[in-house]
């Protein structure tokens, strides 16, 4: 069987926030498009990441006017789009990591959260399934 790679399950072209922006509206924004992680950039490259938790733990305790760099994790676990698929799942439960932004050549290309892995997974099953109906081939 040929790796399988992050490419071909990742959520391509994220959507992404600047450090500066409110965290109020990068929540809003969050919530609307019903988003866990967005990460953070600064002139095109990666500089942290915000999940919805954090956003919404720090809005309730309502600190004045919070920015998303304020609240932002600042080093996000980050990968290739050509990491091993089993890899990069076997990270992630080891680490009890939501999502892992996906950066080729310092750009984000993309997000891999534990929904791909599951949408993944029931690609990988329902593969598995398909040959075990197959009929093998009589001679």
């Amino acid at each position: 069987m040929d790796k399988l790679t992050i490419d071909a399950y990742m959520t391509r072209s994220p959507v992404t926030v600047s450090a500066g922006e409110p965290l109020s509206a990068a929540a809003a924004r969050m919530q609307a498009e019903h988003f866990r992680h967005l990460p953070v950039t600064a002139d095109g490259k990666l500089v942290g990441i915000l999940s919805a938790r954090d956003a919404e733990v720090a809005l309730a305790v309502g600190v004045g006017a919070l920015t998303v760099g304020a609240v932002m994790v600042t080093q996000p676990f980050t990968i290739s789009s050509h990491s091993s698929l089993e890899w990069i799942v076997m990270e992630m439960a080891e680490r009890k990591c939501g999502s892992v932004v996906v950066v080729d050549e310092e750009a984000v290309v993309g997000v891999f959260t534990t929904t791909d892995a599951l949408h993944a997974l029931e690609q990988l099953l329902g593969r598995s399934r398909r040959r075990r109906r197959t009929p093998a081939p009589q001679h």
